[in-house]
């Protein structure tokens, strides 16, 4: 299971990720990246491109082929993108979506799955601690 954030200061601005990829064995490994100014719905779609290359790469390109993965995210509008629900009417948003979409084949499958914000505590953390370490560059 994957939880993934993404956020933007003034949105579009200072942007950021966070994702939480839990291990099969009960440990879970953390990461942020601060990626320049964005909207905040660009860093939603990043935080999936990266929550799904960084699985790829800790599993592997053979293993891989056989996971099922499940993305938690608390962001509504990219979640039914995602699955298919809303059209994807944001120009900037459509490379983004097939990345995710060529990504994903590389997986035996992947599930999209909206949480409550308070499911995704820990992404969302991550997400401003990286955006705060970044305060005094913009």
């Amino acid at each position: 299971m994957v939880h993934c954030d993404g956020g933007a200061r003034n949105n579009p601005g200072p942007a950021a990720i966070g994702v939480v990829i839990e291990g099969a064995k009960g440990g879970a490994k953390e990461y942020s990246e601060f990626l320049g100014s964005a909207t905040n719905n660009q860093a939603e779609y990043q935080a999936v491109i990266f929550a799904l290359k960084k699985t790829k790469q800790l599993i592997g390109k053979e293993k891989s082929k056989n996971l099922e993965i499940e993305i938690r995210s608390d962001s509504e509008l990219l979640i039914n993108q995602l699955n298919g629900q809303f059209k994807i009417k944001d120009k900037d948003l459509q490379p983004l979506f097939f990345e995710i979409w060529n990504i994903k084949q590389d997986f035996k499958d992947v599930k999209f799955v909206q949480v409550p914000r308070e499911k995704n505590k820990e992404a969302d953390l991550l997400v401003n601690k990286e955006l705060d370490s970044q305060v005094g560059l913009f």
